[in-house]
């Protein structure tokens, strides 16, 4: 006990600067954290004002936090007493240790990167890209996240969107619906060429320019095929293309112009030798 009570008489000034330090370091941390966090959200706010994409601010806002808490850290080590030069060295060093070993994750910070410089999509856009189609809702340091038709959630690697092609729905104000009918060799394709036109135009939705166009594509080997290609806003181009496809089938029932399908017939013979 009068050991213990001696080294710590010895040693108490030590103690106390050093407990003194922990002190601060932790406020360092903690406060540092917080302002880190207000700073990273306002920049956000401040490139909302700017009106930029939100995309942009999202990727902007993650990689400005992610860069001042690594300055808190090195403050609050520094604070301890830890040469932050070596510490730089070695994080440098262990940096490059687990970045050979991040390959994948690097190529998706660096692709997030040329998603933001080159903006092949923004928020809002509806695309097709990694084997996924959805609307863009934000990109992340590593990942972009889109939200399907059915309302799920999908998270892609950022290497993936950008080392596959990229489809974008919405970059265009105006698409082009392509409906392919078929209709029996038995019609008069003069009369299924006016119904067939007559229903698009009906469509209030269905753009005049370009015209659209109702044309015999293909005979084929049950029925003959029209392509029906009306115009229409991007918007509008699923709740119009449900409404023609109803429409046609509708008139062409009314005007008995039949559509084929796929059937078979069975023929059973009899065999006389056998009575059966």
């Amino acid at each position: 006990m009068e050991m213990i009570k001696s080294w710590y008489a010895s040693n108490a000034d030590m103690l106390i600067n050093y407990a003194i330090a922990l002190l601060i370091a932790v406020l360092i941390y903690w406060v540092g954290s917080k302002i880190a966090k207000v700073i990273s959200n306002l920049v956000g706010k401040l490139m909302v004002k700017r009106k930029l994409d939100p995309v942009i601010v999202s990727f902007i806002s993650s990689l400005s936090y992610g860069l001042l808490m690594a300055f808190v850290i090195i403050a609050a080590l520094s604070q301890l007493g830890v040469q932050t030069a070596s510490f730089i060295a070695i994080i440098g060093a262990a940096g490059l240790a687990v970045g050979l070993a991040l390959q994948g994750s690097l190529s998706n910070f660096a692709s997030g990167i040329l998603i933001i410089a080159f903006r092949p999509f923004k928020a809002g856009d509806f695309i097709e890209a990694g084997g996924a189609a959805g609307v863009v809702e934000s990109i992340k340091l590593f990942s972009t996240i889109i939200r399907s038709g059915d309302n799920k959630e999908i998270i892609l690697p950022n290497s993936a969107v950008v080392g596959s092609a990229i489809i974008n729905y919405s970059a265009k104000p105006t698409r082009r619906i392509d409906l392919v009918i078929g209709v029996s060799y038995d019609a008069d394709i003069r009369h299924a060429k006016k119904i067939l036109t007559e229903v698009v135009e009906a469509s209030d939705k269905v753009l005049k320019n370009p015209e659209p166009l109702v044309a015999v594509h293909t005979l084929a080997d049950s029925s003959v095929n029209f392509v029906v290609r009306p115009w229409v806003k991007s918007s509008d181009y699923w709740p119009v293309y449900f409404e023609l496809m109803e429409n046609i089938k509708i008139r062409l029932d009314e005007e008995k112009i039949g559509i084929p399908y796929p059937q078979m017939d069975v023929h059973i013979h009899k065999n006389s030798e056998s009575g059966e």
